[in-house]
């Protein structure tokens, strides 16, 4: 959430814009709830239906039963599981290490490479490390697709490649013996959103189905990691297209049934969620950056090792290592995206019109596991395309971009690649992500490359922040059994949002709390309810009998084993 405190001179909160709610038949179900989600592409009851049995089939993935083929080939030879350093990367590792185990395979090990040390994906020094154990299968998890030399290098070592990928390929794909990537020229598989870790969830399905023809209970085991793969599909901020939906909605029950791996109970306890109560936001924003801050810091095998203990003592230290690393993040996150505030203060200060229409932000002292954030942040409170860029050597520069619905972000690097040429070192990503290295000079061009490019492919992108919203609720839908409702119709995620409503409300009373946030009493008729607005404590303050117009989201709250009705306040604006 964006504190709206701290936007630089000249940026003002977000406009709220109402969703459009095309046609539906949505007729049989409350219509408050019909026009919400109807507005996220629903057109029927059944897309509400969350069974495993309306998973698209995993044999529909093009190359799927050539990889079955490939790891039964090397069964009883040694295997190496290389996956990213986030938390994709983490779950998809360990749900393959998991699998992999309880279906037979006996020597299978996972790497992931530091990437203060080794950088992104399968590269050729990665692959050097692999080898020293011998493996006779490299499977890629989360990466890969973009792995030319190190696919070349394991070639030349005689090492087999099995690469699983959710991320864009370019146009010339790697050497590797097989490629699963729904992304594929081509591939039938019809949710082209899968995460790393659904991909891999497809590939482990289709592996425990062709062994079940001697033993029918191996069929169900990569549906005992469900609680993984809505870890990983989550933090990855993946569309929740209906597919994603069923699988996160499945984990989530898992994890809400005591049914988890030991480490997601340990990462929920240090995060003080309650897992019976579990939603897709607690995963998102409480145990995601708790994987993601060791992958930005340190090293993503205290991840693995928190996902594949069966040790619950030991899931527990590992949660609170990576809770205390998360807490080092977070400081060196606020440092950061202060410092990115003030650099956008000067551009805003320094012209005449608006920011330009992508934000390059450097700081030499920036650290490089950290920037992503950064570029998130920024591009929320600017809404425009931001990359942001660390020294990862004296010559190179690390560099990660995060985009708004309209650019693509990857096909934007592509085509600066294009047109120039040794402009940019390595990049990689999908529409609303990228990373990418850049020689440390060419951070000038760069930043003129990429404007024009984005100006010529994308010159319809809409930069006026915005605030998508569902209307007003009517007062008797302000309600704890409506907000019940909510809860169960979920998951919400990327691009199926949570609702978030308007309303004019009347303040009872407002006070501080946590020195920065802003907790309300509100009246709405003879309603009252109380609101809370995280990091939105501003002068000057709400006063009783003032009227405010709301944007929020109805949400239970949980205390002391009282359920009530709570709304969390995303933008406040006075209209005495």
């Amino acid at each position: 959430m964006t504190d709206l405190s701290q936007l630089p001179h000249g940026l003002r909160p977000r406009g709220l814009v109402a969703r459009d709610v095309p046609p539906h038949d949505l007729h049989d179900i409350d219509p408050v709830l019909a026009r919400v989600l109807a507005a996220r592409g629903v057109k029927n009851s059944q897309q509400l239906d969350m069974s495993l049995k309306r998973l698209a089939p995993v044999g529909l993935l093009a190359n799927i039963d050539a990889a079955v083929d490939l790891l039964l080939l090397h069964q009883a030879s040694h295997i190496v599981i290389v996956g990213d350093f986030d938390a994709d990367g983490a779950t998809s590792t360990a749900l393959m290490l998991r699998c992999l185990a309880r279906l037979g395979f006996g020597s299978v090990e996972s790497l992931v490479p530091n990437r203060f040390d080794y950088g992104y994906g399968l590269s050729p020094e990665i692959v050097d490390v692999a080898a020293k154990d011998s493996p006779s299968l490299i499977v890629t998890v989360d990466n890969g697709i973009s792995s030319h030399a190190g696919v070349d290098r394991a070639n030349e070592l005689g090492i087999d490649v099995l690469v699983t990928d959710h991320h864009l390929p370019a146009p010339a794909l790697p050497a590797a013996k097989v490629i699963v990537n729904p992304n594929l020229p081509g591939d039938g598989y019809p949710s082209k959103s899968l995460a790393g870790v659904g991909v891999a969830f497809c590939l482990m399905a289709a592996l425990a189905r062709k062994l079940s023809a001697g033993d029918p209970g191996l069929a169900r085991i990569p549906a005992d990691y469900l609680d993984l793969v809505a870890l990983g599909t989550v933090a990855d901020v993946v569309p929740l297209d209906d597919n994603n939906r069923i699988l996160v909605a499945a984990g989530l029950q898992r994890i809400r049934a005591g049914r988890c791996v030991p480490g997601i109970s340990a990462l929920l306890s240090v995060a003080g969620r309650d897992p019976a109560r579990i939603v897709t936001a607690d995963l998102g924003f409480a145990l995601g950056p708790r994987l993601n801050a060791a992958g930005r810091l340190e090293d993503m095998s205290i991840g693995i090792r928190c996902l594949t203990t069966d040790d619950g003592s030991a899931a527990s230290a590992i949660a609170q290592q990576l809770d205390a690393i998360n807490r080092a993040r977070r400081e060196l996150e606020s440092d950061m995206q202060r410092d990115a505030l003030e650099v956008v203060e000067q551009i805003t200060q320094s012209l005449d019109t608006a920011l330009p229409d992508c934000l390059c932000l450097y700081e030499p002292h920036w650290h490089q596991g950290v920037v992503g954030l950064v570029a998130s942040r920024i591009k929320e409170a600017t809404g425009r395309p931001v990359f942001a860029f660390a020294n990862e050597d004296e010559d190179t520069l690390k560099g990660s971009g995060r985009s708004i619905n309209g650019v693509h972000i990857r096909d934007l690097l592509a085509a600066v690649q294009a047109r120039h040429p040794g402009l940019i070192g390595r990049f990689g990503g999908h529409a609303m992500a990228a990373g990418l290295s850049l020689p440390a000079g060419h951070l000038t061009a760069f930043r003129n490359a990429v404007a024009s490019q984005q100006r010529e492919l994308f010159p319809e992108a809409d930069f006026a922040p915005a605030m998508h919203t569902d209307g007003e609720l009517p007062e008797s839908h302000l309600t704890l059994e409506f907000a019940e409702q909510l809860r169960r119709i979920a998951p919400w995620g990327q691009h199926f949002p949570e609702p978030l409503f308007t309303g004019t409300f009347a303040v009872v009373d407002a006070r501080i709390v946590g020195e920065k946030h802003l907790k309300l009493q509100l009246a709405h008729g003879a309603l009252r309810i109380d609101a809370i607005a995280f990091n939105q404590a501003r002068e000057p303050m709400p006063q009783p009998g003032e009227s405010l117009l709301l944007a929020y989201r109805l949400e239970v709250n949980v205390w002391r084993q009282r359920q009530t009705t709570q709304l969390i306040v995303e933008q406040w604006q006075s209209i005495a």
